[in-house]
């Protein structure tokens, strides 16, 4: 029996009534889950009910409908509050949900207005704005993943979980609910008091909760009671793939290579060369040493299974390990393109790399320095060097006033109450 096969899968129609329980009740999110959930289990019948089929369809037309208006009521409170990266990825789902032309303009004139005012930030003097552009004495203002109610925090985590393992979450009840958002949200002391607690309502073997307090242990530092709660998940279910994850974040830590070879060597042939598995091996070669072998490892996947953007950010690290930062440059380059041509957004860690690697290289251009410009807000925390950087390539263009402006911002920075070192 598969990991996931423990579980009982509910009927569609159970499905459908309970996304429409949560239609009601206005919990647009939720809704959209169970709806999707029961299409794609109603599509998977030999011969589904055509009636039943345009109804769902129906009803994830409206809910779609509700949970697009929902994103950009939220997306203007985070344009209010300054927050505009936030508020953009809000009003792009918008986008993706809506097919209205009436919609769409206004989604799309909040885009602009974002992008507007973005330049005007940009040239106001020091003193009229923070660190990442907001209007200046906000810096006490929670982040925004502080200001989401517990309840929407936990369905959008669930979202982004395959359905049935998101259901599952679900269905765990309120004190799983309560462990799994102060996992996320690094609390986790809390995390471990509300996941032992859900275990104990679901002491099933191979449940999902013990992953997940398993998780809690080894970023408490417990990391004896964390594999022992994965051993037992795997003893069950060797197919659990999360549990081979966690078990080798704490073999790393500890330098035990040869456990976590064996490890690997116990994963069952179907599992043995998925995505997940050749990362962890490929880990395992950097980790230890073998960066060189690593490289070559990374490199045959490409070439044998083609493009996947975790492969290739991980071969661009070994390049830079190995001192070859061109090769590594051209790599981040090709992710960066790649979410652009798919509208995805691009990891900041990725915008940083590149830009790093081209400045170390002498590449002073407006790319770069509209990179830097992005980063400062995307990663407030590494803004004082993100701003030096700035101010040199301006000076390097020749333009002093700018140079010496960003040198202030720099400055700044570096004394900023809420500035993390």
């Amino acid at each position: 029996m598969g990991f996931l096969d423990v579980f009982a899968r509910p009927s569609p129609e159970k499905l459908e009534k309970k996304g429409d329980a949560l239609f009601e009740a206005e919990q647009w999110g939720l809704a959209k889950l169970e709806y999707d959930h029961a299409l794609e289990l109603l599509e998977k019948r030999a011969d589904p009910d055509p009636d039943a089929l345009n109804r769902i369809i129906e009803k994830l037309a409206s809910v779609t409908k509700a949970l697009a208006h929902e994103h950009l009521q939220n997306a203007e409170e985070l344009i209010a509050g300054g927050f505009w990266d936030e508020a953009q990825d809000l009003l792009s789902l918008a986008l993706e949900l809506s097919a209205e032309g009436d919609f769409r303009q206004v989604v799309e004139r909040q885009i602009r207005h974002i992008s507007d005012r973005r330049p005007e930030e940009k040239n106001m003097d020091p003193g009229q704005t923070d660190l990442i552009g907001r209007p200046a004495g906000d810096h006490n203002s929670p982040t925004p993943a502080r200001n989401v109610p517990e309840e929407e925090y936990f369905i959008a985590l669930c979202g982004t979980l395959p359905v049935d393992i998101g259901d599952t979450y679900l269905e765990y009840g309120e004190n799983f609910k309560a462990g799994y958002v102060a996992l996320n949200r690094g609390e986790f002391k809390t995390a471990e008091h509300y996941l032992a607690l859900a275990l104990d309502e679901h002491p099933e073997p191979g449940s999902y909760i013990a992953l997940e307090l398993a998780a809690t242990y080894a970023n408490l530092g417990r990391s004896a009671e964390a594999q022992h709660l994965l051993k037992d998940v795997l003893r069950v279910h060797p197919d659990a793939l999360p549990a081979y994850q966690l078990l080798c974040d704490i073999y790393w830590e500890q330098g035990a290579f040869r456990q976590v070879d064996a490890l690997l060597d116990s994963v069952p042939a179907e599992f043995s060369e998925s995505l997940a598995i050749v990362l962890l091996k490929g880990e395992t070669l950097r980790r230890s040493g073998s960066v060189e072998a690593a490289r070559t490892y990374y490199q045959g996947f490409l070439e044998t299974y083609g493009w996947n953007a975790e492969v290739a950010q991980k071969l661009a690290e070994a390049h830079e390990i190995l001192g070859d930062p061109s090769d590594a440059r051209a790599l981040y380059r090709e992710m960066m393109e790649t979410c652009a041509s798919c509208r995805a957004r691009v990891d900041p860690e990725i915008k940083h790399k590149y830009a790093e690697l081209s400045f170390e290289e002498g590449i002073y251009n407006s790319e770069v320095l509209e990179l830097y410009l992005s980063l400062a807000r995307e990663i407030p925390e590494n803004a004082a060097a993100y701003f030096d950087r700035i101010s040199h390539i301006y000076s390097s263009q020749g333009n002093m006033d700018e140079a010496l402006r960003f040198r202030g911002f720099s400055e700044r920075a570096k004394t900023e109450p809420n500035h993390r070192s």
